[in-house]
C-alpha cells in the first residue's frame, strides 16, 4: 500500500495532466482532488489498500457508504466519472493493469424507488392485520417473512412448502432465472410461519389442497396484485400515508441491513442479485429510529 504521501503524489500527477490534456477549471480539478484523496483515506481504513490496489468491489462499498451517508445519485455520478478518468490515467501510466471502476453503472438519476419505511413504520405495518381472521393471520406471516428476508413478492407469493424448513430456518428460493438460493428466515418469521403453518393455514384451505403456502379463502395461490392489496389495506389501517409498493419490504429489508452495518455483498446473495452495484439501489438514506 502507498503512503500518504505518495496517494497525494498520484492524485497530484493525475490533476496536472487533466488539466494539461483537458484544461479542466482550477475548481473542478479541485473537487476531484478532495473526492480521491477521501477515497484514499476510506480505502487506508477499511479495505488496507491504496488508490492504485483498490477492487471493483471496494469502490461499491465506498459508493454505498456515501448513499447511506446521503450522497445524492447525481452527485455519486460525478465521483464515478473522476474515479473512471483517474484509472483510465493510471492505466496509460502503467501504474496497474486494469481498472477497477469499469464495469460500475452509474446510479441511474431520477429512478423512483419504494417508499422509505422507518423501523418503526415496518413494525406498525406488521402489527395491522387482525390475528383473529385466518386471512389476517396468513398476511402477518407474508409480511413477516418478507421483511426477513427480503424475497421478492413473486417469490413469496409462489413459495411451496417444501422450500420451507423449520428445522433449520432457513427457505430455498427459485429466483430469476431458475437461479436458487437459501435465505434465513430469522427467529420472528420463523415462528409466525410456523404458527401458521400448524393451525390457520388449514383453517383457509379446509379439506382442499393448494401448492402454494399461502393459499385464499378460496383454496388457491395468492396472485400478486391481490397481495398488492392487502398490504394497501394494513398501510392504511397502520397510519401509513407514505406512497407504497410491493417492492417496499424488499427495500426496507436492504435499507434497514445496510443501515444497521451490514456487508454489501451479504444483502447481495440475500436478495439474489447478479451484481453487486444494483445493490446501491438500496443504499439511499431512511430515516432511522431513535431509540
Amino acid at each position: 500500500m502507498n503512503s500518504v504521501a505518495e496517494e497525494h503524489a498520484l492524485i497530484e500527477a493525475f490533476a496536472d495532466a487533466l488539466w494539461m490534456e483537458r484544461g479542466l477549471s482550477r475548481n473542478t480539478l479541485a473537487a476531484y482532488q478532495t473526492d480521491l484523496r477521501k477515497l484514499a483515506e476510506w480505502l487506508s481504513e477499511h479495505r488496507q489498500c491504496g488508490l492504485i490496489q483498490a477492487q471493483r468491489s471496494d469502490l461499491l462499498s465506498y459508493l454505498a457508504t456515501l448513499a447511506r451517508q446521503g450522497r445524492k445519485p447525481r452527485s455519486s455520478a460525478r465521483l464515478l466519472s473522476c474515479l473512471r478518468q483517474f484509472y483510465q490515467y493510471a492505466l496509460r501510466e502503467n501504474w496497474m493493469e486494469w481498472d477497477p471502476s469499469a464495469n460500475i453503472d452509474a446510479p441511474k438519476l431520477g429512478r423512483p424507488l419504494p417508499g422509505a419505511l422507518t423501523e418503526q413504520e415496518v413494525e406498525d405495518l406488521l402489527e395491522a392485520p387482525d390475528l383473529a381472521e385466518a386471512e389476517g393471520f396468513r398476511d402477518r406471516a407474508m409480511l413477516e417473512v418478507l421483511y426477513a428476508t427480503g424475497l421478492r413478492v413473486s417469490e413469496l407469493i409462489t413459495l411451496r412448502p417444501e422450500q420451507v424448513s423449520l428445522t433449520q430456518g432457513v427457505v430455498r428460493v427459485i429466483g430469476k432465472g431458475g437461479k436458487e438460493r437459501l435465505v434465513p428466515l430469522g427467529d420472528e418469521a420463523q415462528s409466525w410461519l410456523e404458527r401458521f403453518t400448524r393451525g390457520m393455514r388449514h383453517d383457509l384451505l379446509g379439506e382442499r389442497v393448494c401448492a402454494q403456502l399461502f393459499p385464499t379463502r378460496r383454496g388457491a395461490g395468492m396472485t400478486r396484485q391481490a397481495f398488492w392489496y392487502r398490504i394497501k389495506k394494513h398501510a392504511a389501517g397502520a397510519g401509513i400515508t407514505k406512497h407504497i409498493s410491493p417492492h417496499t419490504l424488499r427495500h426496507a429489508f436492504a435499507t434497514h441491513l445496510l443501515n444497521h452495518g451490514a456487508d454489501l455483498r451479504v444483502v447481495q446473495l440475500l436478495l439474489g442479485h447478479s451484481d453487486l452495484s444494483t445493490c446501491l439501489l438500496y443504499t439511499s438514506p431512511s430515516p432511522r429510529d431513535k431509540f
